[in-house]
């Protein structure tokens, strides 16, 4: 009775445990069918929620990317609004200061030798910088540089160069030269020259020498500058060449609440007229050696002009005119004459004044001085100089 009852539990049980167990079965494919669905549905909110976000990044790229583009034309046309101001202030400059040098020169003409000549001279120096410094305010502002109609004697253009900046006397050019810069280049190589004179006058010591030389390299024409400043760092160098190369075009915004022209200028000049400029060298003095290279289509060797024979002599000519001999070399070249109209206007190193001078004695040196600077500039002038607002060149 017992293993009865026993075996009649023991069943009960079985067919208990196999009922729970089928019902936990089909409640665990319930529960997984309804967390397939569940992961389903969430993915399909996930995948939706993402290609909602995908196209607001592209709504949102698209207004950035208009956003930039409004900013970028309103920072252009700022940038074109301030160059137009300052190329019209520029000309203005230049304009003034050509009828100012004009009347200099008539007053200078007119009371050479009056004691007031001297004051001139000084103001007509001064009125030279600031020429110079609003044409390179012009040519950075897009405008073009003047031109001339002839060639001119490198050595000429460098002296020219020299007459422009306030520390000219330290300036030595140690050699002359036989080599012409064709028309189209004078103006330029001039304002690019003075630059680099003048920023090697400001970073270097009052009283240190700033050396020009000539090199022919190849097909080459190198003008040398080297001075006794403080250098430039590695990081400087890097930035220097690449405003020199011209590739480099900075906003005005960017040059600073005291703008620096210079090199920008320089960039823009050489990338227009095709013409190098290298500072990363080392001068014999530890300071910059500044490389103007010229290719050969900017320059020519200058020509001696041979005169003509002379005509025969007519029988009806008086038998004692003179006959005009032209002297020659050893090898029976003509001999060249001196220069009667050059570009220089800047006073050889025989007129510089003494080391310690009187302050009397100075004055007149420093008088001397910039009366061959003004002798110089006038007879620079008078050889098609250029026009008070510059030619317009191409």
């Amino acid at each position: 009775m017992n293993q009865n009852a026993l075996t009649w539990c023991l069943g009960v049980v079985a067919v208990i445990a196999v009922a729970a167990v089928v019902v936990l079965v089909f409640r665990s494919r319930a529960l997984g069918r309804k967390k397939q669905q569940s992961e389903d549905a969430l993915t399909e909110q996930l995948n939706e929620a993402k290609g909602q976000l995908g196209a607001s990044q592209a709504e949102l790229e698209k207004y950035k990317g208009e956003l930039d583009g409004t900013i970028r034309e309103a920072g252009e046309a700022a940038e074109d609004s301030t160059k137009a101001v300052l190329k019209g202030a520029a000309r203005f400059l230049q304009s003034l200061a050509a009828e100012q040098m004009a009347l200099l020169e008539e007053i200078q003409r007119r009371y050479g030798g009056h004691a007031v000549l001297g004051d001139l001279l000084e103001v007509t120096h001064a009125n030279a910088q600031m020429a110079r410094k609003a044409q390179g305010i012009a040519v950075m502002c897009g405008a073009p540089v003047g031109r001339r109609n002839r060639p001119a004697s490198v050595y000429d253009v460098v002296r020219n160069a020299q007459a422009q900046i306030r520390n000219f006397g330290r300036v030595e050019i140690m050699q002359q030269t036989g080599f012409m810069l064709k028309a189209t280049a004078v103006s330029p190589v001039a304002l690019a020259v003075a630059e680099l004179l003048d920023n090697a006058a400001s970073f270097s010591q009052h009283d240190a020498p700033i050396e020009v030389t000539f090199q022919r390299v190849q097909n080459n024409l190198c003008i040398v500058i080297d001075d006794a400043g403080v250098g430039m760092i590695d990081e400087e160098r890097q930035k220097a060449s690449a405003l020199l190369s011209g590739d480099v075009v900075p906003r005005l915004s960017q040059l600073g609440n005291q703008p620096k022209f210079g090199f920008p200028v320089i960039g823009l000049l050489a990338r227009q007229y095709g013409f190098r400029v290298d500072v990363t060298g080392v001068s014999r003095y530890g300071g910059v050696r500044a490389v103007v290279l010229l290719p050969e289509e900017l320059w020519t060797v200058e020509q001696v002009p041979v005169p003509p024979e002379e005509a025969a002599v007519s029988s009806i000519r008086p038998a004692e005119e003179a006959v005009v001999r032209v002297k020659r070399t050893a090898h029976g070249l003509p001999k060249r004459g001196a220069r009667q109209t050059p570009i220089a206007s800047v006073p050889d190193r025989e007129d510089s004044p003494p080391v310690s001078p009187a302050p009397e004695e100075a004055g007149r040196a420093s008088t001397r001085g910039l009366g061959g600077l003004q002798r110089g500039t006038l007879s620079g002038r008078t050889l098609d100089s250029l026009s008070a607002e510059g030619s317009e060149e191409a």
